[in-house]
């Protein structure tokens, strides 16, 4: 299966620039053990002025918005306990955080984590996280169209840069569970 690289100069197989990653995604990347092989998760040089899916479409194409998807970190609280989860959806989509989220995490309120908190618990820059090297007791919840694309456009955990991965990957991840109607 070969990657639509769009706009970009050129592709790299993830393992082949681990130094290119921040830490928890190069140790995700280094452990990959789904049945997607690594190799098939790519890694993009982009601007990181550019990291935001509005202001990256409109530099690297808009035809990309339809196989972008965006990670956000979910803060969900009950009986004075913080629960944490990702949530990653198309870019098209916005994530049903008050509804299908706070149902499945079984809290009373969620919202979007801080951006002190997102960024210290996934050690990824704000912007830039991505699911794939997350903390491996957080639930990560995929919207089922994801998982469908032959491939994905996500962040790297750096604003510089995005990966490429195979949309059945997301699947595989630690903690992972793919839901229906997660971006509406």
């Amino acid at each position: 299966m070969r990657a639509p690289i769009g706009t970009f100069d050129r592709a790299t197989p993830a393992p082949d620039c681990l130094g290119q990653l921040i830490g928890p995604v190069a140790d995700a990347v280094r452990t990959w053990r789904g049945g997607v092989p690594a190799g098939q998760i790519l890694y993009v040089d982009t601007e990181p002025d550019w990291a935001d899916t509005a202001v990256f479409v409109e530099h690297y194409g808009r035809d990309l918005l339809d196989t972008s998807a965006n990670c956000v970190v979910v803060a969900g609280k009950r009986a004075g306990e913080t629960r944490l989860a990702a949530c990653l959806a198309l870019s098209t989509t916005r994530v049903d955080v008050n509804g299908l989220v706070r149902r499945h995490l079984g809290v009373r309120k969620a919202s979007f984590a801080p951006r002190e908190v997102a960024t210290g618990e996934t050690g990824m820059e704000y912007g830039g996280i991505t699911p794939i090297g997350l903390p491996h007791h957080w639930p990560i919840l995929v919207d089922a169209a994801v998982v469908e694309l032959p491939y994905v456009l996500v962040g790297s955990g750096r604003r510089r840069g995005k990966l490429l991965v195979p949309g059945k990957a997301f699947a595989e991840l630690p903690g992972a569970e793919v839901l229906e109607g997660l971006g509406i």
